[in-house]
């Protein structure tokens, strides 16, 4: 187990996460960023558990994320094989995630927001654009901006790409992919960096 992982939470979140952690059985490591996930959960072939939480997050996103994929363990224990973002797994993630639905370990600023996305719980909360951006203070990556914040006909780079941002649709911005010439949608929350000829 990572000890480490007190110092990537909230300072109030402990008590309760030592509870999860002593309640359920699994390793968890606290491993390089990766672009496609936040977390993991995985059983091992020598029939142990594994978490693994990206060390990138703020203490915030490293929270939820980690009781996202303990949710997976405890379904996994509960019912076997099933949906990996299933109505089992959504019902644990809600009742795991109720005792840190407290304004001593999520500011008043996320919190409304947390609450509408539990009533859902999604497989990513990046598809939440409001939680997500609350999550992360509403500032980008440093050197990256929200392609919200790049003008309308503005060139900015995304996975080494250029792309021209055009019209918002309901949730998501049109941006014409400069070397293929194909519209891509992206959420408004994807972090870019602007290109400046």
């Amino acid at each position: 187990m990572d000890s480490n992982y007190q110092n990537y939470i909230p300072q109030k979140a402990i008590p309760f996460l030592e509870f999860l952690i002593n309640e359920h059985n699994f390793t968890l490591k606290i491993v390089e960023q990766r672009a496609s996930k936040h977390g993991d959960f995985r059983s091992l072939p020598n029939g142990k558990f594994q978490i693994t939480v990206n060390n990138n997050l703020n203490k915030y996103q490293f929270l939820l994320t980690l009781v996202h994929e303990i949710a997976h363990h405890v379904t996994h224990q509960k019912f076997g094989r099933v949906l990996p973002h299933g109505k089992e797994w959504k019902a644990v993630f809600q009742h795991l995630m109720l005792p840190f639905l407290n304004p001593n370990i999520y500011p008043k600023e996320i919190l409304p927001y947390l609450a509408h996305y539990l009533k859902n719980p999604k497989a990513s909360t990046d598809t939440d654009v409001n939680l997500s951006l609350a999550l992360r203070g509403n500032v980008a990556e440093t050197g990256k901006n929200f392609i919200f914040d790049i003008p309308f006909g503005g060139l900015f780079i995304f996975k080494d790409v250029i792309y021209k941002r055009g019209n918002k649709r309901r949730t998501r911005y049109e941006c014409l992919c400069m070397a293929d010439k194909k519209t891509y949608l992206f959420n408004q929350n994807v972090e870019v960096k602007s290109y400046d000829r």
